[in-house]
């Protein structure tokens, strides 16, 4: 129950031809490689806990297309805690491909119709087909207008990857198997935002597509016959993969009549991968646009000591200790401490066996107490010097401030982010849409934090101290140049035209005394993708 929700992560494998030497796939022949698809959402699960799903092509099959999902994690979807039944359902959606999706919500209902893949059935094979999204259309209350006001369209939910359904749906139309490539390059025209896509047809015809920006990683490999793609790099090392490749924005994989393809659907004036993802979504073990999350999180924490040293924050000393909020805190606060030449210890402990439903129901403050144990034989006296990714809204981490003074009982609690501050909302797939919901911006008169507005949110959190890390940290951590990263929620600039005028909406709108609702044109909701 963290401020910020992760991303959803789509995946996709295929084994092409009848050739089985692929070490990976010769366990019982290419019609089982669908099974491998629930190890890689497993290792996705990161970006998404309320639902899952796949869909699986198997040309033995009548029903050439399978698409099975459920709410729950994976191991709940999959019944993997149930092998006969887990057996029953692999069994069911056997084929030599699969595309799978893992989900968080921005918005839409929690139920089993709103998990992806979504499958759209026709008598036609190549227009039959599945698809799963991740990211986010910023443009999304234009698609939704202009496809409403098309002669008999309608939405079932109302939500961005439907209308992404229906515009794919739109360029299938008419009595010709279309070009893929020409299909996906006409979207890119009207579609503005994240989307990375999976897709595959009643031909065994399989797309994945990366947007022009890059707003959200995506990465491929190929083993002999098997290829395989994934939001994460980790899906793929833990299958075993060994050359994996990132999938350039404005990319795409085609794999039709048996062969495979890297083409270029849409030209990429700019590229603009979310930092986000290396602070904080990812899996640590990834590797994300060939870099590493893990060594950005620790150079994140370099930093956090240089500017320690620097600015004469706090003098180290026997009592002091460094404590991560775990997970993703962990890796900057190893390298802080090292660099401090001072103990990093877990002194919160992460609770990872309670049930979503058990805990969704109480107030923050008690799902705090209820997902973070203190250990109070590592805190009790000590000064700490707690470091925590990011600050969003400040709520879960004020209670988590008073748990480690109440139940550890520390003698100082000092706070490290190794963030920037927020100051503006994302219109690209985080659960952050307006500015009156962030913490930041209640304190800072500009885009650049002073010591003194940093000395007033300590106060207000009842921190002894707080300070970020500065904008210009972020590039130089994750070793890409400025103009390759999105960090539109750091400074108010957008990589895209709609995502631009989102925030001016937003901006009029907290001027004007604030809103309930997200920041959608005519109160419309967001995607979810």
């Amino acid at each position: 129950m963290r401020e910020l929700h992760h991303e959803c992560g789509i995946a996709a494998i295929y084994h092409l031809g009848s050739d089985t030497t692929s070490k990976l796939a010769a366990r019982d022949g290419p019609e089982q490689v669908a099974r491998l698809m629930v190890r890689m959402l497993i290792d996705l699960q990161n970006r998404g806990q309320l639902a899952t799903g796949m869909t699986s092509y198997n040309p033995n099959r009548d029903n050439v297309l399978s698409t099975y999902k459920q709410i729950g994690t994976v191991i709940e979807a999959f019944r993997l805690n149930h092998p006969g039944k887990s057996e029953n359902i692999l069994r069911e959606n056997a084929g030599r491909a699969a595309i799978g999706h893992v989900r968080y919500a921005t918005c839409g209902k929690n139920d089993k119709d709103h998990a992806q893949p979504f499958e759209r059935y026709h008598g036609r094979r190549w227009k039959w087909f599945s698809m799963a999204f991740n990211g986010q259309l910023t443009n999304y209350p234009e698609l939704k207008s202009e496809l409403l006001n098309k002669e008999d369209y309608y939405l079932m939910r109302d939500l961005d990857t439907e209308v992404i359904m229906h515009y794919l749906s739109y360029e299938l139309r008419g009595d010709d198997r279309p070009d893929l490539v020409e299909v996906f390059t006409n979207l890119s025209k009207k579609f503005d935002g994240a989307y990375n896509l999976v897709f595959m047809n009643g031909n065994g015809d399989m797309c994945v597509v990366r947007d022009p920006v890059g707003l959200r990683p995506l990465c491929y490999a190929i083993d002999g016959p098997l290829f395989a793609a994934a939001s994460e790099s980790v899906a793929l090392s833990n299958l075993g993969f060994r050359d994996i490749k990132t999938l350039q924005p404005g990319e795409m994989v085609l794999i039709q009549d048996n062969e495979l393809r890297i083409v270029r659907y849409a030209p990429s004036p700019r590229t603009a991968h979310c930092f986000f993802e290396w602070i904080y979504f990812a899996n640590v073990a990834s590797t994300l646009d060939d870099r590493s999350v893990y060594l950005s999180r620790a150079a994140l924490g370099k930093e956090l000591a240089i500017q320690e040293h620097r600015l004469g924050l706090i003098k180290p000393d026997y009592n002091t200790v460094v404590v991560p909020v775990p997970d993703t805190g962990k890796a900057a606060a190893d390298a802080m401490a090292y660099e401090l030449g001072i103990p990093s210890v877990e002194g919160l402990m992460r609770n990872r066996h309670i049930g979503r439903t058990f805990i969704e129901g109480n107030n923050r403050a008690d799902r705090v107490k209820m997902k973070f144990s203190p250990l109070r034989e590592v805190l009790e006296g000590r000064r700490v010097i707690l470091v925590e990714d990011s600050i969003v809204r400040s709520t879960t981490l004020k209670s988590l401030l008073s748990l480690i003074r109440d139940r550890g009982g520390a003698k100082e609690v000092h706070v490290r982010v190794a963030c920037p501050p927020i100051i503006a909302p994302c219109f690209y797939g985080i659960d952050m849409s307006t500015v009156d919901e962030l913490y930041a911006p209640k304190f800072m008169r500009g885009k650049i934090i002073t010591i003194e507005e940093q000395q007033a949110m300590a106060r207000a959190l009842e921190a002894d101290s707080l300070f970020y890390l500065p904008l210009d940290a972020i590039a130089r951590c994750i070793r890409l140049p400025v103009d390759k990263l999105c960090r539109a929620c750091l400074t108010g600039e957008y990589p895209t035209l709609a995502g631009e005028r989102m925030y001016q909406l937003a901006l009029r709108r907290h001027h004007e005394g604030g809103s309930a609702g997200r920041t959608y044109e005519a109160d419309e909701k967001p995607g979810c993708g």
